[in-house]
C-alpha cells in the first residue's frame, strides 16, 4: 500500500472555505483506453492522494481533485467526525474491543495467576496480578500480536496459493504502524499491522492480496488494480468498510 506513514501533502488546492492539502504521485504512463484517468484516494489517516500518468502536469492534478473535491471533502468529514467520537482506551473492564471483526467487551480481573488473557463468552478477559492500565495494554497487545501471528499466517498462505504470479508465500513480519494496514518493500517483504487482526477476515484478506499484487506490480498503475480486481472484484467496498472502521480499530 501506499506508505502513508511518512508520506506528507505536497500540494494543495482551496475548495469553498477548505483547503485541500494532497499528495500528487505520478504512475507509468499508460495509453490503454480508459486508464489514463486521475485517480483520487482519501487515507483513513485524512490524506488526500492523487495519482497521475507521468505526462499530466500540476495544473491538471489539481484539476481533477477539483472534479472530485465534493466527494473528498464528504469523506474527509466522515474521518473527522469518526474520531471526534472515539473515546481515549482506559483499558479498564466495560471498554469494547475487536477481534476478527467481532466487537467484545474487555474484562480486566486481578489474579494470582500467571498473566492470561483469552475470549471468554462474549468478553476478552485480562487476569493480572496487577491489573493496572499499562500492564494490561501490554497483554492485550501480547494477545493481539500472538493471535495475529497465527491469522496472517493462515491467510497468506491460502491467498498465495491461489494467486499464478505467487511460487511461494513472501517473507512476511508484523510491525505496528499508526495508520496503515500493510506494505510491500521493494524486495518483496510483506509487513503486516498486527491491529489488522481485529478487522473481519475479508478486510485481511483484501490488505494481504492488496500486497500480493504488489509482488507483480510495483506500484498503484491501472495494471495494478486490473490485476487486484481480478482477484477480488468486490475490493472497493471491502476497503470502503475497512476505511470506516478504521479509527476504532487502530485506537489502542
Amino acid at each position: 500500500m501506499t506508505d502513508i506513514e511518512t508520506a506528507k501533502p505536497n500540494h494543495s488546492v482551496q475548495y469553498g472555505e477548505r483547503r485541500l492539502a494532497f499528495l500528487w504521485r505520478q504512475r507509468d504512463r499508460n495509453t490503454a483506453s480508459g486508464q489514463r484517468k486521475a485517480r483520487i484516494h482519501v487515507h483513513p489517516n485524512g490524506l488526500i492522494e492523487v495519482e497521475t500518468p507521468t505526462d499530466t502536469s500540476l495544473p491538471e492534478a489539481k484539476k481533477a481533485l477539483l472534479k472530485r473535491a465534493q466527494w473528498v471533502s464528504k469523506h474527509l468529514i466522515e474521518i473527522e467526525a469518526r474520531r471526534a467520537e472515539v473515546l481515549e482506551r482506559e483499558y479498564v473492564s466495560g471498554e469494547s474491543v475487536f477481534y476478527l471483526g467481532r466487537r467484545y467487551t474487555l474484562k480486566v480481573v486481578a489474579s494470582d495467576q500467571i498473566e492470561k488473557t483469552k475470549l471468554l463468552n462474549g468478553r476478552l478477559r485480562v487476569a493480572l496480578p496487577s491489573p493496572h492500565p499499562h500492564e494490561v495494554k501490554q497483554a492485550m497487545d501480547h494477545w493481539y500480536r500472538f493471535r495475529a501471528e497465527d491469522v496472517f499466517s493462515r491467510r497468506l498462505a491460502e491467498i498465495s496459493d491461489r494467486l499464478p504470479w505467487v511460487k511461494t508465500p513472501p517473507q512476511w513480519a508484523i510491525r505496528e504502524m499508526k495508520s496503515q494496514w500493510g506494505s510491500c518493500s521493494p524486495s518483496g517483504r510483506v509487513l503486516l499491522n498486527p491491529n489488522l487482526v481485529k478487522t473481519p477476515t475479508r478486510c485481511i484478506d483484501y490488505v494481504i492480496l492488496h500486497e500480493l499484487c504488489h509482488l507483480k506490480e510495483h506500484n498503484h498503475s491501472p495494471r495494478f488494480y486490473s490485476l487486484l480486481s481480478r482477484a477480488m472484484p468486490d475490493w472497493e467496498s471491502i476497503k470502503e468498510r475497512l476505511d470506516s472502521m478504521s479509527e476504532l480499530y487502530l485506537n489502542h
